[in-house]
């Protein structure tokens, strides 16, 4: 199977500017591709794998990645996907979010150590950074060389800005499309790139770079896009009524991490354990058409991949038995074949990996009030949201639910110098109380 029909069967591809030469030349050349990455956090999200799962098959079939950190374009702001104007970073901020992008990029894909940005003649990826040439670009100059190639027509015809024309679409954002395709024709003119990679509410930006290009080099370029991936309530995949699910453990502990892939919906699990592990195609066919509670066990097989895929194999072992500790496993005796590592792992109570918060004797003294400690512990991000979790009954402490708002977590409350706190059926964390003051 060449690496064309591989992503095709695993769902990757959306949709092609040229079908028949994408697939040829993918099969028998090798070629340089594109994604891009703006600098908008100080951490990737789950939202990311989906375009870096594909540049790591492309780069294992011998095809060779860039990465492009949006240094300049996050100074912009992309409008896709969004019903109003990102919030504006300061250059300062857009820079160490893109060094702390680069820092985790190297989980994922093979990454050449050089840094003057030159391709060597292996499939290394290369990481650089737009802002390296739009800072420096002169406005007059530029609309002169390459504004007259676009029609403000076919602008307003992207899917992307008609649906912010309907709640105000900013100058500053209409001219993202015309930076984004410039990094194209930069990328295909110094690095030979031939192929851009992203999600489908890109297509009209990459259509656009994909024509300046051509028309400017008189080169054929490609542009391929994923699908958008939503849940239920059409989010985007990977956010949460918290927020996004963070592939940095500062910001979503490994525990949180592998609890979201375990609880994704029956009907997800099969498109999922295509696009975010690595195990074969006949085998994702088995898991996916288990029915409950055996489709369980294919969520446990998941999380755990995903969570090797991000955190490390070592990190999916200890979450693995932390959470099968606390709520079970689905397969304890490994009767559900598969060639995951998962079906090597002993389970025990592992309260140890619990995702856990410390207090001292000290904050015992007057009693902690529970609103507090819900925030406190990250089970939630405010009063507020205690409150409603507890008015709504998801709130529990060693298993008992929580109905006064105004209780105060008591010593006698702790069994060893241990107690459990909960949000719902998965989310927990484990209260340690120490012996300092």
């Amino acid at each position: 199977m060449n690496v064309f029909d591989l992503l095709k069967h695993r769902g990757f591809i959306y949709q092609l500017t040229d079908d028949t030469e994408i697939e040829e030349k993918l099969a028998n050349d090798k070629l340089v591709f594109y994604i891009g990455i703006d600098p908008t956090a100080d951490s990737l999200h789950i939202g990311h794998l989906l375009p870096l799962m594909a540049a790591k098959w492309l780069q294992e079939y011998g095809h060779k990645p860039i990465i492009l950190i949006g240094g300049g374009t996050a100074m912009v702001g992309d409008p896709s996907g969004k019903t109003e104007m990102r919030m504006m970073l300061t250059d300062k901020q857009i820079q160490s979010h893109g060094q702390a992008l680069k820092d985790q990029l190297s989980k994922f894909i093979f990454v050449d150590a050089q840094t003057d940005g030159s391709l060597r003649d292996d499939n290394s990826a290369i990481i650089l950074n737009n802002r390296d040439w739009l800072q420096n670009l002169k406005y007059i100059e530029f609309l002169r060389d390459f504004g007259r190639h676009f029609s403000v027509n076919k602008m307003l015809a992207a899917e992307s800005v008609k649906l912010r024309l309907e709640t105000g679409l900013s100058f500053l954002e209409f001219n993202y499309s015309l930076l984004q395709s410039y990094d194209f024709y930069i990328l295909a003119k110094d690095h030979n790139c031939v192929l851009q990679l992203g999600g489908q509410d890109q297509w009209g930006n990459i259509i656009a770079g994909v024509d300046l290009t051509r028309r400017i080099l008189s080169k054929p370029v490609y542009g391929m896009t994923f699908p958008l991936l939503t849940d239920k309530q059409e989010r985007k995949f990977g956010k949460t009524v918290d927020g996004a699910v963070w592939l940095d453990k500062s910001k979503t502990s490994i525990f949180d991490y592998y609890q979201f892939w375990r609880n994704v919906d029956d009907a997800d699990v099969g498109r999922l354990l295509f696009f975010y592990t690595t195990l074969p195609i006949d085998e994702i066919k088995y898991l996916a058409s288990l029915e409950d509670p055996e489709i369980n066990r294919a969520k446990e097989i998941l999380a755990f991949e995903a969570t090797c895929l991000v955190h490390g194999e070592d990190a999916a072992k200890e979450t693995f038995t932390a959470a099968a500790g606390q709520f079970g496993c689905a397969d304890k005796e490994c009767k559900i074949k598969t060639s995951s590592k998962i079906k090597n792992i002993e389970i025990h109570d592992n309260s140890l990996n619990l995702p856990s918060y410390t207090i001292t004797n000290s904050d015992m003294d007057n009693g902690y009030w529970i609103i507090k400690l819900i925030v406190d512990s990250g089970l939630e991000n405010s009063n507020g949201a205690a409150r409603r979790l507890i008015k709504g009954g998801g709130a529990y402490l060693n298993d008992s639910r929580i109905t006064d708002m105004d209780k105060e977590i008591k010593r006698s409350d702790f069994s060893n110098g241990k107690l459990t706190l909960r949000s719902g059926k998965k989310n927990l964390r484990q209260i340690i109380l120490s012996n300092s003051r």
